[in-house]
């Protein structure tokens, strides 16, 4: 079960910290990389969520990964933090809604293309500059190739959807031709 507005709460209060510090950006991180270790090894999630483990087993295994990983102080305190308050589990949504606000501090989107096709790299800048005239933001771009989409491109940034495929126009055409009838 998602816990988003719990994961935000704790993801705002480290990131004040961390712009207090100007260390966000290095905060993210190693939020990120706690994350996806948690993600990937299932057992690190359940040594340190399973409630059959006693508390200070917890946090015996949270100490060993922050000295591995080498994360700063303040880092892990937030994290021996999560582990005290039985709120590891929402640790990935955490390093999520963080991500979020560091994007937002730096004035950076998230996009993604799809085409029928790959795009070349000149292609790309051209979409990313639009989509960043559009926005008024940093995009960074994903891309994928669909060849169901026939040819143009699907552009999301955000809210925003731009449908230039051919398969959208034709669909279009065809409740055009419907509503004719």
């Amino acid at each position: 079960m998602k816990q988003t507005i719990l994961a935000r709460r704790y993801a705002k209060a480290l990131f004040a910290v961390g712009r207090e510090d100007g260390k966000f950006e290095g905060y993210n991180e190693e939020l990120q990389g706690v994350a996806e270790l948690y993600l990937s090894q299932p057992q690190v999630s359940d040594a340190l969520t399973n409630p059959l483990y006693p508390l200070d087993i917890r946090q015996k295994v949270m100490a060993g990964m922050v000295v591995s990983m080498g994360v700063e102080k303040i880092m892990a305190n937030f994290l021996n933090l999560l582990v005290e308050k039985k709120r590891a589990d929402i640790l990935p949504e955490v390093a999520e809604e963080y991500q979020a606000m560091v994007d937002n501090e730096k004035n950076v989107s998230h996009g993604s293309v799809v085409s029928a096709i790959e795009l070349t790299e000149e292609l790309k800048a051209k979409v990313r500059g639009t989509l960043e005239k559009l926005t008024g933001k940093k995009v960074d771009l994903t891309t994928s190739v669909d060849p169901a989409i026939i040819g143009g491109i699907i552009a999301k940034v955000g809210d925003l959807e731009l449908d230039g495929s051919i398969r959208t126009q034709l669909a279009s055409l065809k409740d055009s031709i419907k509503g004719r009838e």
